[in-house]
């Protein structure tokens, strides 16, 4: 007998079981969805690490700004130095504006021979042991006096000094004479070269560089078409501008 009752009992039981077994999975279901559709839901692990991410990306670019502005600040740093020590030559650094009497010189022809020479290297040698600023390019005249025409600088002259240190050399090209012999031009003849220098602020110092022509040669031709470069601190770069001419 019980084992019949509880046969007969079986089927409708376990389909009213089966029914709410149904009923519960599918409420779990339900609620499962609308958490996730619900931002509210997101576990706090997930805003925490976004929030972080976040600030992370923000603080190296704060770094780079901070670190580019004391790159930038350098430079200006290191010439700001310069400028408040300048001197009463205002040429911008902490050293005094070059003197004639504190130089001495030397000139070297360029061209080769049998060519006419018309190319020169002017050098100036600090003879103090203390740096000294050469401002510009130098007042050459071809003539002797002061009543001499002054060559016309080939382009704009560099406008950073140079300084030459206690003992070291300084250069400016020199080109003479644009025209060959019997051109139409009118041309002198010259036995030496003679220069001023220019004080920081482009007035003309006092004292007068005299530059002799190397051995060998007497005179040589010169015209209005002589041009000189700035004072640079190597051959080369006083030189290269004058040889193309």
């Amino acid at each position: 007998m019980n084992t019949k009752r509880i046969r007969g009992g079986s089927p409708r039981r376990g389909l009213r079981g089966a029914v709410l077994g149904a009923a519960v999975a599918a409420a779990l279901l339900t609620t499962t969805a609308c958490q996730g559709d619900d931002p509210a839901a997101a576990p706090s692990g997930s805003a925490s690490a976004s929030a972080s991410a976040s600030g992370g990306g923000g603080k190296p670019g704060a770094t780079a700004s901070t670190g580019d502005s004391g790159t930038g600040s350098a430079g200006p740093t290191a010439t700001g130095a310069g400028d408040s020590g300048e001197t009463g030559g205002g040429n911008g650094t902490e050293h005094p504006d070059c003197e004639a009497a504190g130089l001495t010189t030397a000139v070297e022809l360029q061209d080769g021979s049998g060519e006419t020479p018309r190319h020169f290297l002017l050098t100036v040698t600090n003879a103090a042991k203390t740096p000294c600023v050469l401002n510009d390019a130098p007042q050459v005249r071809l003539k002797a006096g002061n009543d001499a025409p002054i060559v016309r600088p080939l382009g704009e002259p560099d406008s950073e000094p140079v300084v030459v240190e206690g003992g070291g050399k300084a250069y400016a090209g020199l080109y003479v004479f644009g025209n060959d012999e019997g051109g139409e031009a009118e041309y002198d003849q010259s036995d030496r070269f003679t220069a001023t220098l220019v004080a920081g602020e482009g007035t003309e110092l006092s004292g007068t560089l005299v530059f002799d022509l190397p051995d060998g040669l007497g005179t040589v031709s010169v015209d209005d078409a002589a041009r000189v470069n700035g004072w640079a601190g190597t051959e080369g770069l006083a030189m290269r501008p004058i040889n193309r001419l």
